[in-house]
């Protein structure tokens, strides 16, 4: 469009001065964001003993594995939805979990229900010596995250589509097991999965009303501590719940 002298009409703001506003906007954004995470691991480390835990939840950026217009929302302690029924769990569950697994820098490590990718991060981020398997059952959410994985440059990470059994027997005998949706009972499969002297956390009980459950099987069976109640989307397929119609 042109005036009525014939001079081409122009954006209010030079180009520039479009990319000093967007400069300006981003450094705004991750200065709320830091102090948004400071004060969430401020109150994680009252209840969360492990510095190793702590430590890695901040290195990991929250925001990167949600929705961008849930950014402004990454460090609140509360689950939030990405997608595809399924969300991304509250800090404090993640770290109570991340913690209840006693990880070793060299640990052998699955994860069931990849979900958004978070928990791989912060599990990753322990083990840098060993190795992570993460299985998820839902394809766009298992691309989505090992996208944002890779991006980060996590390359200790194997990423597996569900199968048939629950986990992943094909790989290795694990040191630690987390699983990241509710079952009815303790699964036998991911049990056999478990080395002896391994650590196992997962919610188990009802769609409505479930237990954290932590597992540690020993040469004579298995122990079992409950971390308190919880809730978490259901478990779908080989001993989980049936998939809704």
């Amino acid at each position: 469009m042109r005036s009525g002298g014939g001079v081409a009409a122009t954006s209010f703001f030079p180009p520039f001065c479009n990319v000093k506003i967007n400069v300006m906007q981003e450094k705004e954004r991750n200065t709320k964001l830091a102090k948004s995470r400071k004060k969430l691991l401020g109150g994680l480390s009252k209840a969360i003993r492990s510095k190793s835990v702590l430590a890695a939840m901040e290195r990991v950026p929250r925001e990167d594995f949600v929705p961008s217009d849930l950014h402004d929302m990454a460090y609140l302690d509360i689950p939030l939805a990405i997608g595809e029924g399924q969300t991304i769990s509250q800090p404090y569950i993640v770290a109570m979990m991340t913690e209840a697994l006693q990880l070793l820098p060299g640990d052998r490590v699955l994860e069931v229900g990849t979900g958004s990718g978070y928990q791989a991060a912060i599990l990753a981020e322990l083990v840098p010596n060993g190795r992570l398997v993460t299985v998820e059952l839902v394809p766009i959410l298992r691309e989505r995250a090992q996208r944002v994985l890779n991006g980060l440059g996590y390359t200790n990470i194997v990423f597996e589509a569900a199968g048939e059994t629950l986990g992943c027997p094909a790989r290795e005998r694990y040191d630690a097991i987390v699983v990241t949706a509710a079952a009815p009972n303790l699964p036998q499969s991911l049990l056999e999965q478990l080395k002896v002297g391994g650590r196992m956390v997962i919610p188990v009980g009802t769609l409505e009303r479930q237990e954290l459950v932590q597992v540690l099987r020993t040469g004579e069976g298995i122990s079992l501590r409950m971390l308190g109640p919880c809730r978490f989307v259901p478990l779908l397929g080989p001993e989980g719940f049936p998939a809704p119609h």
